[in-house]
């Protein structure tokens, strides 16, 4: 009696790492859209034109700040971890830099409407953050991928 071969798991590939920051990015773009519209909307209805004009320039900052992350992820999925995380960290320290310079800019604008500027950034970023874990998590990834037989350990 012979035994039949395992099943071939499939490998975890960069294509499928790919595919959910890709989906992650249309999610991005969707929020962002959205959060034009119903902010631009509430903020010109809460603050007149001033309150319209800081939700679109909070609406930028949102997809500059989470765009970021996930195009330096989708970039470096399936290369060299240390590359990965350079450029992921790179990327992170300079979008800080940019968004702390703009935000102290901005606290200084006359036309800007603080309330409206801070609630649609809030909104973006952790709405942002959700739709990312939702990519990642329903992502068709294994968990676990095939052991390549021709892999030789370091060492």
């Amino acid at each position: 009696m012979t035994t039949p071969a395992p099943e071939r798991k499939p490998s975890i590939t960069p294509d499928a790492a790919a595919e959910a920051f890709g989906q992650a990015l249309r999610f991005l773009f969707w929020l962002v859209g959205s959060l034009a519209v119903v902010g631009g909307t509430v903020g010109a209805f809460v603050a007149g034109w001033r309150g319209l004009v800081s939700a679109l320039v909070a609406v930028v900052l949102v997809l500059f700040f989470c765009g970021t992350t996930v195009v330096s992820v989708q970039r470096t999925a399936g290369q060299d971890p240390a590359r990965m995380v350079m450029v992921v960290m790179g990327a992170w320290m300079g979008k800080m830099l940019v968004v702390f310079v703009a935000l102290a800019v901005l606290a200084r604008q006359g036309w800007v409407h603080p309330m409206v500027l801070g609630l649609v950034l809030a909104v973006g970023v952790v709405g942002s953050a959700l739709l990312d874990y939702r990519a990642v998590a329903t992502a068709r990834m294994p968990y676990v991928g095939q052991w390549d037989e021709s892999h030789t350990p370091p060492g």
